[in-house]
C-alpha cells in the first residue's frame, strides 16, 4: 500500500526556486519571514517530523504549512499535477471544531495566492451532510478535521486508498490534545497511517507547554517500533532557536532573545521559535480594597471598570471559566450599555454553530466592540482587531492566562495585554503570582495518558468496521504508540476477547459480539454494530444535553440535562444571551418563548465547569506570600491587598511554602477547622475527605467539608480531636492509598467513573439522534454492568481502569 514520497526526486534547485517564491509572497504582504519558520521548511524538505513550540501570534501556522506548500511548488516543475486537486495531501488535526474554519481560511489565502489549486475543506461534527456526502466520494487535498471525525475515517473500508497520497499530518495546539483520551484517539490514529504510509511526516504546533520532549515523543511513537519513522540524521540547520516568551509590566523592554542550539529527541526535531513576543499583565485594582469581597465567585463588583475598559478599546475579548459566567457577565454589559446591542457577543461551546461562527466573523472583521467567552475562543483562532483581553475570576494556570493574553495583538511584533479582573481580594496575588510564574518561564506540562483500554477497546472495533485487521499486526501497530508501548499481551487478549465477543461475563448476549473472525482477521461483525459504533466514536463525555429551540423559531443551542431537573414549565432562564421561558421539554427538545419582561432568569450551569488551580500557579502563589510574611509587597496588586494580609498575619499566619496553614474557629454553626494547602481544589477534595476519615476513627464526630483551591474547612458541632490526630498520623503518608479508598467511598466513585468508561468503551450505546438515552437510565445501565463485573469478573480491565 505504501508508496514513497518523492523527497529525493525534488532538485535543491527546485526547492529553492520555491522557497524564493514564498519569500516574495511574505514580502508582498510586508511580513517577515522568522527564521524558526524556515527551520521548520528546511526540517519538512528532509524528511522530518517534529514540534514547533512558538508563542500565540508568531506565525506557527504558515511555519508548518508552508512546508507542504514549498514541496508542491517545487515538484511541479517537473510534475504539474502536484498542484492541481487530487488525493488527500496533507491532515490539519484541530482539537475544536470552532478552529476548523479559521484554519481554513488560515490555509486557503496562501496556497490560492502563491498558484496551488488544492481542495482545502473541513470536516467535523459541524459540517453538512451533504458535504459529509461528497467527502464520502472523494476526500479533499487538504482536510482539517478532528480526533473523532479522524477515527470515523479510520472506519471506512476505503481509508487505505483515500490516504493513499498523505505526505503530512499536523496536529494543531497539541496541547489541548496531550494530557487527554482525545490524544490517545490520535495517538492510535497516527499508528494507522504511519502503517500505510511509513515515510509520514508528522509536525505539531504549540504555544504554552513545559514538557515538550514528552509531548514530541507522544507525537512520533514508541522508540524503536516499526511504525515509528526512522531517526532524523540532522537537524535542518543549526541555528534553531530557543523560545522565549517576555512580560513587560511596566513598559520595561523585553529581555534579550536567549540563543540554543536545537534541541533533540529520538525520531524528530523540537524548533523553538525566537520570535520575542511581549506580554503586559496587568489587573482592575478596586477603589477600596476593605469594601472587596474576600470571596467570590461572578466578580460583578468590577462590572462598571469592565465597561470602562471596553470603552477604552476597539475590540475586547472578555474571558470567563464558565459558561454560567459568560452568560451573566452578557446579560449584565447589555443590561448596563442597551446601545452596544448588536455590538456585544457571547460565544461558548453549548450554542448553536451558526452563533458561533457568526460571532468569529464578527470579530474577524471589526464588527464587533466585545466578546464575552469561555475557553472556545481560548485556541489559533486569528482575531487581529482585538486589541484588548480581560480574564475575569483566576485563570487557574499560567499557560491558559499566557494562551488567553495572546488573542490580543495576535500578530508578530504586536504587544499582547491581559487585564485580571479578580472576583474577589485573593485573586489579586494569584494575578501577580502568574505574572511571576511567566517571566520565570515556569508553563504547565501536560501529561499523556497510559494505556486507557477504553480507548483500545473503541479502536479495535473502528478498525474493525474499516479494513479489518490480524490480530498480531494490529498489536505491533498499537504499541508503537508512547501511550500503549508497554502493553503486555495478556492486556491485549482481554482487550480482544472483550470487543469480539464481550469478555467472559458477558459472552453470552450476541449484543456485546461486536467482531467476527474470518480466516484470521477480524471485521465487525454486523451493520447494526458498526452503525452503532460510528454514532460512538469519541472519548468526549458529558452529562445528556437537550436542545434548546423556540416554539416559532429557531434552535438556541444544548443545555444538560442535570440542570433541566430543577425547572418546572413557566421557570424562566438565561440561555444565548437571552431570558427564555420554559413551556415543555418534548422529543429531547427543551421547547421555550421569549420571558416576560419582568421575569426573573436563572443562569444554568453546566458540569465541567471547575479548573482546579495548577500546581506551577500555586507554588508562585506560594512565594508571593513567602514575600509578604517577610514584609515585601512588590507589585500594585500585593500593594492593594497588603492591608488584608498584614491583618491576616495579625489575627493568623502568613504561610511560608514549607509550612501548613491550620486555623480553628467556633461560632454558632459550631467548630470550624480550616486548613490551607494551596494545592488546588481536586487535591483538597481528597484530603478533606481523608483528615475527617482520620479523625473519626479516634472519636465517632460528623463533619461537613467544604473545598476551595486554597485549602478545605470541616465543619463539627463538637471540636474535632486534631492534636490526637496529629500526633497518630493524620498527615502520615502510611497506608495513605487503603484510608484514601475507605475515606471516598471509592466503590461508588467507581461506579461513576465507569459510566464514561463505559460508554467510550461500547458497552452503553447513548441512542439514535432525537432519540439519545437520558443521563440516568446511562447511569443505570453502566452501574448494571459495574455490579455485573464486580461480582463475575473481578479482573476485568475496565473495572480496574474505573478504580484507578
Amino acid at each position: 500500500m505504501s508508496r514513497e514520497t518523492p523527497l529525493k526526486s525534488i532538485s535543491a534547485a527546485a526547492r529553492e526556486r520555491a522557497r524564493r517564491k514564498v519569500s516574495a509572497w511574505f514580502t508582498t504582504r510586508n511580513w517577515k519571514v522568522f527564521p524558526f519558520q524556515k527551520d521548520t521548511w528546511s526540517a519538512y524538505l528532509e524528511g522530518h517530523s517534529g514540534l514547533i513550540h512558538a508563542t500565540t501570534g508568531t506565525g506557527k501556522t504558515l511555519a508548518a504549512w508552508l512546508g507542504p506548500v514549498i514541496e508542491a511548488l517545487a515538484e511541479a516543475e517537473s510534475r504539474p499535477a502536484a498542484i492541481s486537486d487530487g488525493p488527500t495531501r496533507v491532515l490539519w488535526i484541530t482539537p475544536l471544531r470552532a478552529l476548523a474554519i479559521d484554519t481554513l481560511h488560515s490555509l486557503k489565502q496562501p496556497a490560492t495566492e502563491l498558484g496551488i489549486n488544492w481542495s482545502i475543506e473541513s470536516r467535523t461534527g459541524d459540517t453538512s451532510a451533504a458535504d459529509r456526502q461528497r467527502q464520502r466520494r472523494r476526500l479533499p487535498t487538504v482536510l482539517v478535521t478532528t480526533p473523532e471525525s479522524l477515527s470515523l475515517l479510520l472506519a471506512r473500508s476505503d481509508a487505505a486508498e483515500q490516504f493513499r497520497e498523505l505526505r503530512a499530518v499536523i496536529c494543531d495546539e497539541w496541547h489541548e490534545l496531550l494530557a487527554t483520551k482525545r490524544g490517545v484517539q490520535v495517538e492510535l490514529a497516527l499508528a494507522r497511517l504511519r502503517r500505510w504510509k511509513p515515510q509520514l511526516r508528522t509536525w505539531a504546533l504549540s504555544a504554552t507547554l513545559g514538557n515538550l520532549d514528552e509531548a514530541l515523543q507522544v507525537l512520533l511513537g514508541a522508540p524503536g517500533r516499526p511504525d515509528t519513522p526512522s531517526k532524523a540524521s540532522e537537524p535542518a540547520k543549526a541555528t534553531l532557536t530557543e523560545f522565549a516568551d517576555t512580560v513587560d509590566t511596566a513598559g520595561q523592554s523585553p529581555s534579550s532573545d536567549v540563543q540554543s542550539p536545537p534541541a533533540r529527541v529520538p525520531s524528530g526535531l523540537i524548533v523553538r521559535a525566537g520570535v520575542k513576543k511581549a506580554v503586559v499583565v496587568d489587573s482592575l485594582i478596586p477603589a477600596r480594597i476593605e469594601r472587596f469581597p474576600w470571596a467570590g465567585h461572578m466578580g460583578m463588583s468590577q462590572l462598571r471598570d469592565v465597561i470602562n475598559c471596553i470603552e477604552s478599546a476597539n475590540s475586547t475579548l472578555v474571558f470567563t471559566n464558565t459558561r454560567s459566567q459568560t452568560e451573566a457577565w452578557y446579560h449584565a454589559i447589555l443590561q448596563a450599555r442597551r446601545d452596544w446591542a448588536g455590538l456585544i457577543a457571547l460565544h461558548h461551546g453549548s450554542l448553536e454553530p451558526q452563533t458561533r461562527t457568526w460571532v468569529e466573523e464578527g470579530l474577524r472583521q471589526g464588527k464587533l466592540r466585545c466578546v464575552v467567552c469561555t475557553s472556545s475562543l481560548d485556541l489559533g483562532v486569528d482575531f487581529s482587531p482585538v486589541d484588548r483581553v480581560l480574564q475575569v475570576g483566576s485563570p487557574r494556570g499560567v499557560a491558559r492566562l499566557l494562551q488567553r493574553a495572546g488573542r490580543s495583538g495576535h500578530q508578530p511584533g504586536a504587544v499582547s495585554r491581559v487585564t485580571c479582573v479578580p472576583t474577589h481580594a485573593f485573586e489579586l496575588i494569584e494575578a501577580a503570582a502568574a505574572r511571576d510564574a511567566m517571566e520565570a518561564g515556569q508553563l504547565e506540562g501536560r501529561q499523556p495518558h497510559r494505556a486507557p483500554i477504553d480507548v483500545l477497546c473503541q479502536h479495535l472495533v473502528t478498525i474493525a468496521c474499516g479494513e479489518g485487521f490480524e490480530s498480531t499486526a494490529l498489536y505491533d501497530e498499537v504499541r508503537g504508540t508512547l501511550s500503549y508501548a508497554d502493553l503486555q499481551h495478556s492486556e491485549w487478549e482481554w482487550a480482544l476477547n472483550f470487543a469480539a465477543r464481550g469478555g467472559e461475563s458477558l459472552k453470552a448476549y450476541p449484543d456485546y459480539h461486536r467482531l467476527r473472525e474470518e480466516q484470521g482477521r477480524f471485521l465487525v461483525s454486523t451493520e447494526k454494530i458498526a452503525r452503532q459504533h460510528r454514532m460512538s466514536i469519541g472519548t468526549i463525555t458529558s452529562d445528556a444535553s437537550l436542545v434548546v429551540q423556540y416554539l416559532n423559531g429557531p434552535a438556541l443551542g444544548t443545555i444538560e440535562e442535570s440542570f433541566l431537573t430543577k425547572l418546572n414549565p413557566g421557570d424562566c432562564f438565561l440561555f444565548s444571551g437571552r431570558a427564555v421561558e420554559l413551556v415543555h421539554i418534548h422529543e429531547m427538545k427543551v421547547w421555550v418563548r421569549k420571558a416576560p419582561a419582568s421575569a426573573r432568569a436563572v443562569i444554568p450551569r453546566w458540569m465541567g465547569g471547575r479548573m482546579p488551580l495548577s500546581s506551577e500557579l500555586a507554588y508562585a502563589v506560594r512565594q508571593r506570600l513567602r514575600e509578604a510574611h517577610n514584609g515585601e509587597f512588590r507589585g500594585p496588586e500585593l500593594q492593594a491587598v497588603r492591608p488584608l494580609l498584614e491583618l491576616q498575619a495579625e489575627w493568623s499566619a502568613l504561610p511560608l511554602p514549607e509550612d501548613l496553614l491550620v486555623e480553628q474557629i467556633r461560632s454558632r454553626e459550631g467548630f470550624h477547622l480550616l486548613i490551607y494547602p494551596f494545592a488546588g481544589r481536586l487535591v483538597h477534595e481528597g484530603l478533606a475527605a481523608l483528615c475527617a476519615w482520620r479523625m473519626a476513627q479516634l472519636q465517632p464526630i460528623t463533619f461537613t467539608m467544604s473545598v476551595n483551591d486554597y485549602g478545605f474547612e470541616l465543619l463539627s458541632p463538637t471540636e474535632a480531636p486534631l492534636d490526637a490526630a496529629l500526633d497518630a498520623g493524620l498527615l502520615d503518608e502510611t497506608s495513605l492509598a487503603l484510608d484514601l479508598e475507605k475515606c471516598l467511598n471509592a466503590a461508588e466513585m467507581g461506579k461513576r467513573q465507569f459510566r464514561e468508561i463505559a460508554r467510550v468503551a461500547g458497552l452503553v450505546f447513548q441512542g439514535y439522534p432525537g432519540q439519545q438515552r437520558t443521563a440516568r437510565q446511562l447511569q443505570a445501565s453502566s452501574g448494571l454492568l459495574y455490579d455485573v463485573f464486580s461480582n463475575y469478573d473481578p479482573d476485568n480491565l475496565l473495572l480496574r481502569q474505573s478504580r484507578t
